[in-house]
Formats: structure tokens, C-alpha cells, sequence
């Protein structure tokens, strides 16, 4: 799924704009995703597996609730956000078109934010499949539109922090299934890292350590992602995934930067 951006003409770059340029970098990385079939295969498939995922939750507990939806869906992003960005420039490596892409009059930042934002646009298209959810629970009952509302803005929050992981362990790999498989094992543990029952067993192996809390307080992204799950829009955890969304890019545009040297 090479975005073949040398086929652009991004020559008037300078004329066009830096968000511009990001845009159109968008488009194309966008439209090869629906042109490879990605997309669809991609949509279809979490749509039916996390709304598969509310629907056990619904019947099991009978509440016209979202909280359970959100508390299993990063275990189902873990896996599906990085099949999004193992592509990114890993398969620009392979194919040797990056270095078409990286002789362009573009910035590299340019570069990684336009491909970030056509990722960031398919994730969007994953949330738009649970809608039916909504319209279902408020079609049976009275739930909190705060509460699924802060819900889904921790959701967005997680899954732009997951992509851009994904994005710098693309760059600083030559092999998408490589990409895939670090950016998953990786996704997972920083999920793990914050259930309630692996912190429990961890910390009861070692009482002294306390590594299971060490994990969950220092490393997980789960409290953070938690607090916005239980209505609360909390300043610090919102920073926390900007920061280190900005921080991924960056590092990303650094890596890139390197090569293109």
C-alpha cells in the first residue's frame, strides 16, 4: 500500500502551503488505503468485532451503559491500530519509494503528519461504525450523553496516541509485519499494563516490588485513558496523550529526517 506521493505534484509546495502540502499527502495515503482494499477489510472487521463486543456486554448485564464497551475496546485497538500504520513507511522502505518521497520539496514533518492524518481518518471511520450502539441505547433508554461523550473523546485520545507509536515504529522499520508485530506486542502490554487482575497477580508474586502498581502508575496508559471513560475530562490525562502523540510524530519526523540525509 505504497502511497506512490511521488506521482503529486507537490513542486509548488512553497505556493500551495505547509498544510496544504499535509493535506494532499493525506488524500493520496487516504485513497490508497480504499484502493488496496485496507479499508474496507479493516472497517468491516472491527465494526463487527466491537460491536459484537457491546452486544455480549448489553445482554449479559441488561444496563443501557457504554462503560463496558469502552473498557474492552484498547484490547481490540491494540491490534487493529497497528495493522493501520504498519505500512506507513515500512513498505515506503521496501518498495524504495521513500526516498522519491523524501526528495520532494516537502518537509519531512509535512511527510509524517499527512500520513498520520489519513491513519488518524480511518480510526475515525472505525468510530463511526458503533453509532448504530448509540442509537440503539438511546432508542431503549435514558444513558448519560456526558458520559458517552467523555467516553468517546478518551477513545479518540487513545487511538491518535496508538497511531502515532505505530507511525515512529513504522519509520524505524524496514518490514511492515515487523512494524506490526513490535507496535501490537508493545500496544498490548501498555493496555495489560492497566488491568485490574494483572496488576493483582504481578503484585502478589513480589509483595515488596509492587511491580504490578509500578506498571500501571508509571507505564500503562489505562488510568489515563480510564478517567475520561468514567466521565471525568481530566486536564493532566488530555496532556498526557497530546504530549506524547506530539512526541511519537516528532521522533518519527527525526528518524525520517536521518535518512533523508
Amino acid at each position: 500500500m505504497s502511497s506512490k506521493v511521488q506521482a503529486v505534484p507537490l513542486e509548488q509546495e512553497s505556493s500551495i502551503g505547509f498544510l496544504a502540502a499535509i493535506l494532499l499527502i493525506a488524500r493520496r495515503e487516504l485513497a490508497a488505503y480504499f484502493d488496496s482494499s485496507i479499508a474496507y477489510v479493516y472497517t468491516i472487521a472491527f465494526v463487527v468485532l466491537a460491536n459484537s463486543i457491546f452486544m455480549n456486554e448489553f445482554f449479559l448485564t441488561g444496563t443501557v451503559d457504554m462503560t463496558g464497551f469502552f473498557d474492552l475496546l484498547p484490547f481490540l485497538l491494540a491490534f487493529f491500530l497497528p495493522a493501520i500504520t504498519m505500512r506507513l513507511w515500512a513498505e515506503e522502505k521496501k518498495q524504495r519509494t521513500i526516498e522519491v518521497l523524501l526528495t520532494l520539496p516537502i518537509r519531512t514533518i509535512q511527510a509524517v503528519l499527512g500520513k498520520y492524518l489519513a491513519a488518524l481518518a480511518l480510526f475515525f471511520l472505525f468510530l463511526i461504525g458503533s453509532l448504530p450502539i448509540l442509537f440503539m441505547l438511546f432508542t431503549l433508554g435514558d444513558p448519560d450523553p456526558g458520559l458517552i461523550a467523555s467516553g468517546y473523546i478518551g477513545l479518540v485520545l487513545f487511538g491518535a496516541l496508538f497511531l502515532a507509536f505505530g507511525s515512529l515504529l513504522s519509520a524505524l522499520s524496514s518490514d511492515q509485519i515487523v512494524a506490526f508485530v513490535i507496535s501490537t506486542v508493545l500496544g498490548f502490554a501498555l493496555v495489560l499494563f492497566g488491568n485490574d487482575q494483572f496488576v493483582a497477580v504481578v503484585d502478589g508474586l513480589a509483595p515488596t516490588w509492587a511491580l504490578g502498581t509500578f506498571l500501571l502508575e508509571s507505564i500503562s496508559v489505562m488510568p489515563h485513558y480510564d478517567a475520561f471513560v468514567r466521565g471525568a475530562i481530566d486536564l493532566s490525562s488530555g496532556l498526557f496523550f497530546l504530549l506524547f502523540t506530539s512526541l511519537f510524530l516528532w521522533l518519527g519526523a527525526l528518524v525520517l529526517e536521518r535518512n533523508r540525509g
